[in-house]
Formats: C-alpha cells, structure tokens, sequence
C-alpha cells in the first residue's frame, strides 16, 4: 500500500457493514463512526506503526474509549513478532487494533478496553533467581563489548579463575573452593569453550578460557568479591 486513502476504504466498508456512519479527516482525527447514540469510533490510519502513530491514538481517547490504529497488515520473516509486540502494546494502552492485508480484507486482532495483563509467576521466579545468583552490578553500564554479564557467566568465570591459578582440578574441589555447586556441568557443558576435560572428572582451562579471563577481568573479580 502506498496511501492511507488505500486504507480508509476497506475499514470504513467494515465499519458500514455494522451499521455505522463513516466520515473521514473529522477534525484532527483520520476516521469517524457513529451508531445512534453511541460513543464514536475513532481510528487512526498510518501506513507503518511508529511512535507518533501511538501517540495521536492516545491523545484520541481523550474524545472516545473507542480508539483504533490500523495499518497495513506487515509481511516478512519479523512480522509475527512484531504483531504479537504492538498487539500487546495497544492492548496495554487500550486500543484497538485493526491490520489491512493487500487484498482488501480487514483484521480486527483487538478492540479498546481496560487491560489488565497477568503476571507469569514461574518468568518472575526465574528473573528474581537470576537476580540472586549475579554477584555485584557488573552491567551497570549496559552490555560491554563482549555482552551482557549473566549469573552464569560469572559462575563460569569464577571456575576458569581456579583453574588458571591451581591448574587441572576435579570439578568437585572446585565447586567447593569457589562455592559454584554446579561448577562441574557448567565445565563439563562448556558453552565458552573455556574447559577441557583432561581425564575423567578433571578440567583444565583452555586458551579460550584464558583470553576470557582478560576479556571479562571486571565481572571475574567482582564475582570473586565476598
């Protein structure tokens, strides 16, 4: 599509076909639908979801508790994930949502109304675990150049800190001497390529692991903090 007009007729048809009036450029707003006595239905018509888009549909509920924006259904490999993200986003502010796909055919994926998202409870165990396991604030100035410091990164640091001062060691030794309980599996697995396995139970550190070292120096010696 490569006008708005292309989509005004295809939602004002929707709209007609539910027995509402349909005007369009009323005032500041793209389209207006009204039904007898009811509150109008405004929507908004962009060719691409933006910001400003957002904003002009909010600043409509100041008229009307029946806001839509609409927009020309997106294709390509992101386009569910970004109708799942925008979907959600209207729904938490209460909008509603409308797609137009090339043919003509209109999608109403939500209408406006009071949102009141659940709370997943087993994501908020996980993120509050993974709070607890991250020693110190090591991302307190976003990612560095390698990436974003996790529990688990800290947890494998610590064990390649061991290793490149004591050598190979049994992964038993150095979940105790480092307090890491999974220090074993986080070696055996290996995710870094920072370990190898010298002889059954014994891990050495790699070349790999030594340049990880240096690379990480801030988040090791803050995750060896007391």
């Amino acid at each position: 599509m490569q006008r708005e007009s292309e989509l005004y007729a295809p939602v004002k048809a929707l709209l007609q076909r539910q027995g509402y009036v349909v005007k369009g450029e009323v005032g500041k707003a793209d389209l207006v639908a009204t039904r007898g006595g009811e509150e109008p239905v405004i929507v908004e018509l962009k060719l691409r979801l933006t910001l400003a888009l957002f904003h002009q549909a909010v600043a409509r509920q100041a008229l009307s508790d029946l806001v839509y924006i609409a927009v020309p259904r997106p294709t390509g490999a992101q386009a569910k994930r970004a109708l799942k993200d925008n979907l959600a986003l209207c729904r938490r502010l209460g909008l509603g949502f409308i797609t137009v796909r090339g043919d003509g055919k209109v999608e109403v994926l939500c209408d406006p109304g009071p949102y009141a998202p659940r709370k997943n409870r087993k994501a908020q165990a996980r993120l509050l675990r993974e709070f607890e396991r991250l020693r110190g604030d090591p991302n307190d100035g976003g990612a560095t150049r390698y990436g974003i410091v996790t529990g688990y990164r800290q947890d494998a640091l610590r064990c390649a800190a061991y290793l490149a001062e004591q050598g190979p060691s049994k992964g038993a030794t150095v979940a105790k001497a480092v307090g890491v309980k999974p220090a074993t599996r986080i070696m055996a697995d290996n995710h870094y390529g920072w370990f190898e396995r010298v002889e059954k139970g014994i891990y050495a550190l790699t070349d790999t692991g030594r340049a990880g070292l240096v690379h990480w120096a801030d988040s090791w010696e803050e995750a060896s903090d007391p």
